[in-house]
C-alpha cells in the first residue's frame, strides 16, 4: 500500500453510523427557551404550509409573544431531573443500540428541531470516519412535515460537505410485523397492570391538518393502519383519535378531546389510551394526553383512565428498533438482516 504525503489531512478508518432523530424540545421549561423552540419549529415550510410572507408575521407578531408562556407551563408539570422526557428517552435509546449493536456502527442522535442539530451530529458522525451513515427518524408513520423535513435537514446538511457519506434512510415502519408485535406485547403488558378492565383502548395518534390528506400525504393512512394491524394483534378494536390541533385550518377528526368527551357519554366509564404515533413520551403523551386528558374524561363523566406509555427504550422496544436497523443496514453489516426480534417482540438470535 503506498503511503500517504507527510501533508496529507488526517483520515479515520471508515465506519459506519446511525443518527436517530426525533422531534426535538425546548433547552428549558421557559418561556424563553420556548420561544426559541417553537421559532424554529414553526418557521419549517414543510410544517406551516402557508405562504412566508403571510405566516412569519402571524408567528413573530402573535404566536411567539402568546403560547411559550403557555407551553412553558405544560412543559414544567413533566420535566425531570433528567431534563426534557424526550430528550433523555432519545439519549437511552441511542446508547442502548449502540451497545446492542457492539461496536459495529456507531450511534448517535439528534433532534429535528433544538439540540443536538442534524448537522452538527452528521459532522460529528462524519469526523469519527463514518462513511456510511443511516438516518433513522423515529416517526413510525410517514409524514411530510416530520419524515420529509428530517430527509431535509439532512440532505442540506451533506450538500456542504466536500467529501459526503453516503446517507440511507430508514422508511416508515407503521405496518412492520416487529413493530406492530413490540406494540402488542407492550400493550398486554401494560393492561395487565392496571386495576381495571378497559370498556375501550383509544389509539390517539398526532393530528395534522386534513390538508396534508387532501394533498395526497399518506401520514392518515398508515395511522389507521397501524392501529387495524395493532388491534387484530391484541383481539380488540381500538378507537382512533387526532390530538395537537393548531390553528384555525380543519384537522384530521375525530379529535382526541372530543373523542374522550363522546366516550364519557356513551357509557364508557374506564378507558385506556396508547399513542402508537410516538417513538418515546414527551409533552403531547405526558401532558397532553396523560395529564389534561385524564382531566377531560373525568369531568366529561368518566370513573377510570390510564395512558399507557410508549414503547421508550423499554426492552420491547429496543429489540424492535434493532431489528429494524440491523435490517436497514443490510450489505454494510455482515449479517445484518439476521438478527432481531420476532413478530411478537421476543428477542430472536443469529443462526448460521
Amino acid at each position: 500500500m503506498t503511503a500517504r504525503p507527510v501533508e496529507h489531512p488526517p483520515v479515520a478508518p471508515a465506519r459506519i453510523g446511525v443518527l436517530l432523530v426525533n422531534l426535538g424540545t425546548p433547552d428549558a421549561p421557559t418561556p424563553a427557551a420556548v420561544r426559541r423552540y417553537l421559532g424554529e419549529f414553526l418557521s419549517d415550510r414543510r410544517v406551516i404550509e402557508i405562504p412566508w410572507l403571510v405566516w412569519q408575521p402571524i408567528l413573530r407578531g402573535i404566536i411567539l409573544n402568546l403560547r411559550p408562556r403557555k407551553s412553558a407551563h405544560a412543559y414544567a408539570q413533566i420535566w425531570s431531573e433528567q431534563g426534557s422526557p424526550l430528550a433523555a428517552i432519545t439519549v437511552r435509546q441511542a446508547a442502548e443500540l449502540g451497545a446492542r449493536l457492539g461496536g459495529e456502527a456507531i450511534v448517535d442522535h439528534a433532534m429535528r428541531y433544538g439540540r443536538p442539530a442534524i448537522a452538527d451530529r452528521i459532522a460529528a458522525l462524519k469526523e469519527q470516519g463514518c462513511d456510511r451513515i443511516l438516518l433513522a427518524p423515529l416517526y413510525p408513520q410517514y409524514c411530510g412535515a416530520t419524515t420529509a423535513s428530517v430527509a431535509d435537514a439532512a440532505f442540506a446538511a451533506i450538500a456542504a460537505m466536500r467529501w459526503q457519506p453516503a446517507l440511507r434512510t430508514l422508511p416508515p415502519y407503521y405496518d412492520h410485523p416487529a413493530y406492530i408485535g413490540a406494540l402488542a406485547a407492550y400493550v398486554r403488558e401494560g393492561l395487565a397492570s392496571l386495576d381495571f378492565v378497559p370498556d375501550a383502548l383509544v389509539a390517539s395518534f398526532h393530528g395534522m391538518p386534513q390538508r396534508t390528506l387532501d394533498l395526497g400525504d399518506p401520514y392518515h393512512c398508515h395511522c389507521q393502519k397501524t392501529a387495524r394491524l395493532l388491534g387484530d394483534a391484541l383481539g380488540r378494536e381500538l378507537v382512533i383519535s387526532f390530538q395537537s390541533r393548531f390553528g384555525r385550518a380543519r384537522w384530521l377528526e375525530p379529535s382526541t378531546e372530543a373523542m374522550l368527551d363522546r366516550l364519557a357519554r356513551e357509557g364508557k366509564k374506564r378507558i385506556a389510551v396508547i399513542a402508537p404515533g410516538f417513538a418515546a413520551d414527551c409533552l403531547e403523551t405526558l401532558e397532553e394526553l396523560a395529564i389534561r386528558g385524564r382531566q377531560r374524561f373525568v369531568g366529561a363523566g368518566g370513573e377510570a383512565f390510564a395512558y399507557l406509555p410508549c414503547l421508550n427504550d423499554s426492552p420491547i422496544g429496543l429489540a424492535m428498533l434493532e431489528r429494524l436497523i440491523r435490517e436497514q443496514l443490510g450489505g454494510w453489516l455482515d449479517g445484518a438482516s439476521d438478527l432481531g426480534v420476532s413478530d411478537d417482540g421476543i428477542r430472536v438470535t443469529n443462526s448460521v
